[in-house]
């Protein structure tokens, strides 16, 4: 058995019942929808038509939204119903990024994630849907599609029907027959000033889907007309998480590198102030992971309730494996004359995987196309090693670490910068695929996000450290190009959070 849904847009008049059914069966807060209708216009007056389209989640075979979830807090029932349970929702919002549909919002009641769930308390009970029922066309049909007798199974087998964003392969239970494919596709959408019976929020429209020319318009193009606000679950704090994340696994990476490479002598630095720098921004990094999260009472959750497919969990394991192996470390220098091999190369393993799994988890979240990269996990080696060693040329004037090991550190700050500087030209500048990826790439180097890119993270952040290392007037040029090399680091974190969710989704 397998639950699905058939929207007939020949049938809709575009009449709102099925979202305010779904509020007040589901007591919805105002704001926030799990089923709603947009509009949208094509042609010019008095040649002009409107157009409309049910959205909601689909309700996926192969649920992007559920592989992310930490706490399996969202689950797949037996009938094909992807439903969720707010008792274990922590409020992370990554399935909100997962979702290629925006079908989850974040209930401002609870403070937990929701979506629609199918009315499943009422298909348990052998009833339909609420919006089903309500609608006065019969524009909406639920039924079994594993049932080749069942309506909605002999619907799709003889009609052309559409499911949105195929592409993504998450085999969504959500069939449209007779839509303006436009509707489905939000790259589509020419943005106006307003809505229709709305104003726009404050903001909305700063990164709005525009064309590449302006001075051609997409032919045929349709003017979105009346939409939901697109919600921006992550900020500067997950852009925090990964600025801090990058030194707490830097600092060892590069100083394992530099015991290996007989630096032993350097006892100050490398066996007491880099384990401790780890653990002080290893501590920074989990508490922005808790703060940012919804409800942070519940992070706990993870450790109790995981889902071991879920980034978020395997990456918690990471770094408290990864927070215990820098407390030995620091132990071990503190009662020991050096750091053995033993103890320095599994810590640097284990910090290659702190900075490196947030690739998969940003892999999982398969709604936003810029975070697709496959070079990311070398990216965030990179942004480590950067960190690590721009954080040590700090400290080194307290430690007095000698002159050899302070030019080296700006001899690895150096090629981690020049290699980051490739990576970002071979995400960027080099960018293919979808439509969102290109626009994606484009708001930040050519649109609303490119001064600052430019700027502070190509200028400051890397072309400006470089030039103080390979041609230092003095040898305090180092302390310099750590400080914007930082810099640098935090606003491209920040800026690509921004531009991976400027794209929206429906």
């Amino acid at each position: 058995m397998r639950y699905g849904f058939l929207i007939d847009q020949h049938r809709c008049i575009g009449c709102h019942a099925c979202t305010v059914a779904c509020k007040e069966e589901h007591n919805i807060a105002v704001g926030v929808n799990r089923t709603w209708v947009k509009y949208i216009e094509k042609g010019h007056y008095p040649d002009t038509r409107r157009h409309f389209a049910v959205l909601r989640c689909n309700h996926c075979d192969d649920a992007p939204c559920i592989e992310i979830c930490p706490t399996v807090a969202l689950f797949r029932r037996a009938d094909g119903i992807v439903d969720f349970d707010n008792e274990r929702c922590i409020g992370c919002q990554s399935c909100m990024q997962a979702c290629p549909y925006d079908a989850l919002y974040i209930d401002p009641d609870r403070n937990t994630a929701a979506k629609c769930n199918f009315d499943a308390s009422r298909v348990e009970m052998g009833y339909k849907p609420a919006c089903e029922v309500v609608c006065p066309t019969q524009a909406i049909l639920s039924g079994d599609l594993d049932d080749p007798e069942s309506e909605i199974s002999r619907r799709i087998a003889m009609e052309k029907v559409s499911v949105r964003k195929p592409e993504k392969g998450t085999k969504p239970k959500l069939f449209y027959t007779g839509v303006d494919g436009d509707l489905l596709n939000p790259t589509m959408m020419e943005p106006q000033s307003a809505h229709f019976w709305a104003e726009k929020q404050p903001g909305e429209d700063l990164y709005a889907l525009k064309s590449v020319n302006p001075e051609r318009p997409i032919p045929g193009g349709a003017r979105e007309v009346y939409d939901v606000p697109h919600a921006t679950p992550w900020g500067e704090k997950i852009a925090s998480y990964l600025w801090t994340k990058s030194i707490a696994a830097g600092v060892l990476l590069v100083a394992a590198l530099l015991l290996n490479m007989g630096f032993e002598h350097e006892v100050v630095t490398l066996q007491l102030v880099s384990p401790a720098l780890a653990l002080v921004f290893l501590t920074i990094t989990m508490f922005l992971l808790i703060v940012d999260l919804k409800r942070p009472g519940r992070f706990f959750y993870i450790v109790t309730k995981p889902n071991f497919g879920s980034w978020l969990v395997l990456g918690g394991y990471i770094l408290f494996a990864y927070g215990g192996l820098a407390a030995l470390w620091l132990i071990y220098g503190l009662t020991q004359d050096s750091v053995a091999p033993w103890l320095f190369w599994p810590t640097a393993l284990l910090a290659l995987a702190s900075a490196g799994y947030s690739a998969f988890l940003f892999g999982q979240a398969k709604g936003r196309d810029l975070w697709q990269s496959p070079l990311l996990f070398w990216h965030l080696v990179m942004q480590a090693l950067a960190a690590g060693s721009a954080t040590l040329i700090l400290i080194s004037p307290l430690t007095k670490v000698s002159v050899a090991l302070f030019l080296l550190l700006g001899q690895f700050l150096a090629i981690s910068l020049l290699v980051m500087l490739a990576i970002i030209v071979g995400e960027l500048m080099l960018a293919h695929g979808s439509e969102e990826l290109q626009r994606a790439t484009a708001l930040l180097t050519r649109g609303a996000l490119g001064r600052q890119f430019w700027i502070l993270v190509i200028g400051a952040g890397i072309v400006l450290p470089l030039g103080l290392i390979l041609w230092p007037i003095h040898l305090f040029s180092y302390l310099g190009a750590a400080i914007l090399a930082l810099i640098g680091l935090w606003y491209y974190e920040n800026l690509w959070i921004k531009a991976g969710q400027a794209m929206p989704l429906s």
